[in-house]
């Protein structure tokens, strides 16, 4: 493996995880698995064999990692810019580590590379296609406050862009108050609320099907920030990277304790891409409109989700 591809796929990676809060792991699976070639190598071992199954951990853990350092710069970035709502992140989180913890330990050395593969794609597909309805008229009919929270916030850094001096603080995110059963808070004076307990929920789920993949599962919260909790894209960015960061410590840990293999100087050039994809990304993000951000993820979404369904499945390449 090229330390050079290795490390500008990786920038790649760290950009479009840290400007979109999600498709990180998908984009960091894609290059450990076809760019890289990793899964082409996996399945010239056999379908069932050890060895097999030992490359598709290595590949999660790898994904995981990269995933990982990206949530950290990541939170940390967009939690200066006041666009990363703690309580939130902090809810999914703690759903996390359980969900995390119980999808590595019980699938660990139990998976071929075909079925993760497969299983890859067809998450990724089901949610491009969830999202390509979620653009629709019907279904933006019940997001009119991240939309008003958007507008107000494009509306800002164009004048920032046009010179004007802007009150960063009045635009970022600000709790008014918390308890046990609901959360409010501000962005770009718009009001949002919601309920402690189903980020929780939300956290096991989600975190246990991003640890069967091997990602960051930033695309199903993502789509879980934007719908159920109706935030702008904006916010489910750094709110994502967050509740990812700690579901991947999790995930490694308990892979790792499984005694599964890792190659650590392709993970250490594509680190130093990662940091510097992640330290770009919040930067740039703010520059793209709520809509192109979604139009993005759509794109990736459907791209990966038909590609790897027919190879996992059918063996069948449809591109490249």
């Amino acid at each position: 493996m090229s330390p050079v591809l290795s490390f500008l796929w990786a920038i790649w990676v760290g950009w479009i995880f840290s400007t979109v809060g999600a498709f990180g792991g998908v984009m960091a699976g894609v290059g450990h698995m076809t760019v890289f070639g990793l899964g082409g190598y996996a399945k010239s071992l056999g379908k069932n064999t050890p060895l097999n199954k030992i490359v598709t951990d290595s590949i999660k853990a790898s994904n995981q990692w990269l995933v990982g350092t990206s949530g950290l710069i990541s939170s940390f970035n967009y939690y200066r810019m006041g666009r990363l709502v703690l309580p939130l992140a902090v809810a999914l989180g703690a759903g996390s580590i359980i969900g995390a913890w119980a999808s590595a330990y019980f699938t660990a050395g139990k998976v071929s590379f075909s079925s993760y593969q497969g299983y890859f794609g067809l998450f990724v597909l089901v949610l491009g296609l969830y999202l390509f309805w979620e653009t629709s008229p019907a279904g933006q009919a019940h997001k009119k406050k991240a939309k008003e929270a958007a507008k107000a916030f494009e509306e800002a850094v164009k004048k920032q862009k046009s010179g004007e001096k802007i009150d960063e603080s009045a635009i970022g995110v600000k709790v008014k108050a918390f308890t046990m059963s609901r959360c409010v808070f501000t962005f770009s004076g718009v009001e949002f609320s919601f309920n402690p307990i189903l980020p929780v929920v939300g956290g096991i789920v989600i975190s246990a099907i991003a640890a069967f993949l091997g990602v960051g599962g930033g695309f199903l919260l993502v789509p879980f920030l934007t719908s159920i909790s109706e935030l702008p894209m904006y916010l489910a960015a750094g709110t994502s990277a967050l509740a990812v960061l700690v579901s991947m410590i999790t995930s490694i840990i308990t892979l790792v304790s499984k005694g599964t293999p890792l190659d650590w100087t392709l993970i250490g050039t594509e680190l130093v891409g990662i940091v510097i994809g992640s330290i770009i990304g919040p930067r740039t993000s703010k520059y793209f409109s709520d809509t192109l951000l979604k139009r993005i993820f759509i794109v990736l979404a459907l791209y990966v989700g038909i590609d790897y369904v027919l190879r996992g499945f059918f063996n069948y390449r449809i591109f490249g």
